[in-house]
């Protein structure tokens, strides 16, 4: 196992298994009929890992996700086992590694589109609109202001790299790449699941501007897979900081994205490392999410 100087697991090494694909995040082990992900502490932002990592963040992951598979217990999902005491024997010498981190999963065969659901209008997304009016190719009125919640949420998918940048594509180039009824299943079920969560989450206190989900097909039925509604995957609003017309606080990774877009870095690999302040705020905000919304703690 590796873990830099303030505690953060990023790399694991498991004897006796086949080498790990290592993700932006995740350590992922095939165990033959199922899979073994690892959330690591990696963090990544523009598509760059950076050399240092956020300790306890692959246990925020974990536990969020967890949180979240439960809670959307309609949808389908990958998980099988996430307690190490239910894990295969063989893995018993990493139990203290693995405790909080992992989960033991179904196989999917992955669906090669980032599935991102947006309700409010910031980013990359505001960006676009500023420039053609648009979100994601859907054509918008001309008065939404910098954070403005959406008439109604957009499902604005983009594709899935294995390396490189994803790229957003609109609904029709969506439909092209994996078929129409597939591509109106995905917005369906996406947009249902980012309507309930953003219920829970506004009775919680926060607002969800934004999220990205990831599918995959077990047995032929769409599956949600990898990591779900987490500080890596979406944008938490406090609901009492909230302004229209400004780029809210985040209990999220943006936190470190507006770090970085104060240097003088130019995205590309080397990414520099966090300093202990940056570190440790963005560790607060992640437990603070962690706690808002599912009411649980690392503890």
């Amino acid at each position: 196992m590796k873990y830099d100087s303030n505690g953060a697991l990023l790399e694991t090494e498991l004897p006796g298994l086949p080498a790990p694909h290592r993700g932006k995040v995740r350590d992922v082990y095939d165990l033959g009929d199922t899979l073994l992900f690892v959330a690591t502490d990696r963090i990544s932002a523009f598509d760059c890992v950076m050399p240092n990592g956020i300790p306890d963040k692959g246990k925020v992951l974990t536990a969020m996700s967890l949180f979240w598979f439960d809670y959307l217990s309609w949808a389908p999902n990958h998980l099988l086992y996430t307690d190490v005491e239910d894990f295969p024997k063989f893995l018993a010498p990493y139990k203290k590694d693995l405790g909080g981190r992992s989960m033991i999963v179904k196989k999917a065969k992955t669906i090669p589109l980032e599935c991102i659901v947006r309700g409010y209008i910031v980013g990359s997304g505001w960006k676009e609109y500023q420039k053609s009016g648009t979100v994601g190719g859907y054509k918008l009125h001309g008065d939404y202001e910098l954070a403005s919640k959406l008439d109604k949420p957009l499902f604005t998918p983009s594709t899935k790299a294995e390396e490189g940048h994803d790229e957003n594509v609109t609904f029709e180039e969506a439909q092209k790449i994996v078929g129409e009824e597939k591509a109106q299943n995905l917005a369906d079920f996406s947009l249902r699941i980012y309507k309930d969560a953003a219920n829970h989450a506004e009775k919680c206190g926060i607002l969800l501007a934004d999220t990205k989900f990831e599918f995959g097909e077990v047995d032929g039925e769409i599956t949600l897979i990898d990591e779900v509604l987490t500080p890596d995957s979406s944008r938490f609003w406090p609901k009492d900081e909230y302004v229209v017309g400004t780029n809210p606080p985040s209990l999220d990774k943006q936190f470190v994205r507006d770090y970085l877009e104060s240097l003088d870095w130019d995205k590309t690999p080397p990414a520099p490392a966090l300093p202990c302040d940056i570190v440790a705020k963005t560790r607060e905000k992640y437990l603070g999410a962690l706690k808002a919304l599912s009411g649980r703690t690392l503890d």
